[in-house]
């Protein structure tokens, strides 16, 4: 298989704004908490590994780690002299109040954080929130403008019965107060942080955003994106930050990894069938399934860039060799043949 064909510090746009990404970029969940304690030294290691190996865009949030990856962020991108070289994104629709005054949220994943911070989220996309949590990250981060804000979980898949109750916060006014962000330079790029494709469309029909981060919904084995929705998204100039691209394991680990997970749950036996059906191509080929799973999502011409999490150094050296790495043709097309791509899936490399 040719070596380093995808070029990790080529850059492209994030819609009309003037912010440029990195096609790998870095997701702080890992460092904030989950399933496993991360001290700070842990984190700046692992930040100055990943711009080491070229990453230049940095993604965090206020619910991760209930604000610690927001603290910790902040003060390696400092520590490292590196802030005025990179793109940090973070997001608004949670504004944290101390746990001992809130109730802890019900949430769809149930994540519960190691060490976090003692804080609790609560939902809040109205003008007020949507500010007071922009000046709150700003505060945590230490930084005096952010490059790129996303609306966090805003939908039905992440509220369900009480999406309604948000979608009204937004449009009431929250929109108002993303608008006055951007107009004002306080930020560069606006957008959503999400699971779902579908609430990126409501909101790009609405108003005018840059971006936006869609996690696990466009993947080796998730394609609904590409029946129309993608395809919107690039008419309307808004770019896709992908996350999720392993399904939370199974398509870095395969079949076999330990406590493998799929969108962090139990692996039905129809996505084992596919994933061991996937193996099998790419050994064939000698692609290692996370390269292929990485690559996959960077063809499609909404995306701007693949956004990976890393508990350590050595996951981050691994993410940077596996973004490197391009699969044959002939490998695309076996998929396609097999029926696990279908065929308007787009297979050939845009750097």
């Amino acid at each position: 298989m040719p070596e380093a064909v995808q070029n990790i510090y080529a850059k492209r746009k994030l819609g009309k704004s003037d912010v440029s990404v990195t096609s790998l970029g870095f997701g702080t969940v890992p460092l904030a908490g989950f399933k496993a304690k991360a001290s700070y030294a842990d984190f700046e290691r692992v930040i100055k590994a990943a711009y080491d190996g070229g990453v230049r865009y940095f993604d965090c949030a206020p619910m991760y780690g209930f604000g610690k990856a927001e603290y910790y962020l902040g003060h390696a991108l400092r520590e490292l002299g590196i802030r005025n070289d990179v793109v940090v994104s973070t997001k608004v629709g949670r504004v944290l109040k101390a746990a001992s005054k809130v109730k802890k949220l019900d949430t769809v994943y149930g994540i519960e954080w190691v060490d976090p911070l003692p804080f609790l989220d609560t939902y809040d996309y109205t003008y007020d929130g949507i500010m007071r949590s922009f000046e709150d990250s700003q505060t945590r981060l230490a930084l005096d403008y952010i490059d790129v804000l996303l609306v966090h979980d805003l939908g039905v898949a992440w509220h369900r019965d009480q999406a309604d109750v948000y979608w009204d916060q937004i449009r009431k006014s929250g929109y108002k107060a993303l608008d006055e962000l951007r107009s004002s330079g306080a930020v560069s790029a606006l957008g959503l942080g999400v699971n779902e494709t579908e609430s990126v469309v409501t909101v790009a029909r609405e108003f005018d955003i840059d971006c936006s981060l869609i996690a696990g919904r466009y993947t080796l084995l998730n394609h609904e994106p590409l029946v129309a929705a993608f395809d919107e998204l690039k008419q309307r100039n808004v770019s896709v930050i992908a996350g999720g691209v392993f399904n939370s394991g199974i398509l870095a680990t395969g079949v076999k990894g330990r406590a493998v997970t799929y969108d962090y749950g139990a692996v039905p036996e129809a996505v084992v069938s596919k994933v061991r059906a996937l193996e099998t191509v790419c050994e064939k080929y000698g692609v290692p399934l996370g390269a292929a799973a990485i690559e996959f999502v960077l063809m499609h011409p909404a995306v701007a860039t693949v956004v990976l999490g890393a508990q350590n150094v050595d996951e981050v050296r691994q993410n940077v060799a596996a973004t490197s790495k391009s699969a044959p043709p002939e490998f695309w097309a076996e998929l396609k043949q097999q029926g696990l791509l279908p065929e308007n899936a787009p297979t050939v490399s845009l750097d």
